[in-house]
């Protein structure tokens, strides 16, 4: 899914659309060194389950910082280039036409420091949770900025039309010392509705859209 991201090439005066690199690990922990450098990918890597089964280990984010340490990781997974983005990820929920941003607290930056003088593969479960809301939190004003409304929508436009779904999210992250520079590095269809804000008024509109919809079509 987060190819059809890479497809569109999304830019316009608002920001710019883009996916971090990444490479699926299927098998064979032990070559994954040689496989990232083939394709060039840059440390820090984001490590995450291939396979989302509800689980907590599902969740479960890691992040690699040399290339000794990925021989550690467990395939099935992806391994995604990380961007730095100020430790906050925009959690767009689409449903049908609406559109509900939210705020969660994400990975931590990294620097130069941070590479130069650690290493091995550190764990994160539950990253951007419900819990880890960062809607009331006191937060620089760069990094709390939610993405410009009409970038989302012509976003989730193209998304509905290319995935053929009305619902889904998004984890959007702005990365960090600019303003209009957008990654989504993640994609999931019919998440779980409860955490969104206001989700039964939201639920229940695109619910009755459809039905109206419909209903419409049988008169016609």
């Amino acid at each position: 899914m987060l190819q059809c991201v890479a497809d569109m090439n999304l830019s316009n005066s608002y920001g710019k659309v883009d996916v971090p690199r990444q490479l699926v690990i299927e098998r064979d922990a032990s070559s994954i060194p040689d496989v990232v450098l083939k394709a060039g990918l840059t440390l820090p890597l984001v490590a995450k389950p291939l396979v989302a089964d509800g689980s907590a280990k599902s969740h479960e984010l890691s992040l690699a910082y040399d290339q000794y340490s990925l021989k550690k990781l467990e395939p099935p997974l992806v391994l995604q280039e990380f961007v730095n983005h100020g430790g906050v990820l925009f959690k767009v929920y689409i449903v049908g036409e609406a559109i509900k941003v939210v705020r969660r607290f994400s990975l931590p930056d990294v620097t130069k420091q941070d590479l130069s003088t650690s290493a091995g593969v550190f764990r994160f479960p539950r990253v951007s949770c419900a819990a880890a809301s960062a809607d009331d939190a006191d937060l620089d004003p760069c990094v709390a900025e939610l993405p410009p409304r009409p970038l989302l929508e012509r976003l989730a436009k193209e998304l509905r039309r290319q995935l053929g779904l009305r619902l889904f999210n998004l984890d959007i992250i702005r990365e960090h010392g600019t303003r209009d520079q957008f990654y989504v590095i993640d994609i999931n269809y019919f998440p779980g509705y409860g955490k969104m804000p206001e989700y039964e008024h939201i639920f229940t509109d695109f619910l009755l859209s459809l039905t109206q919809s419909r209903y419409k079509k049988k008169s016609c």
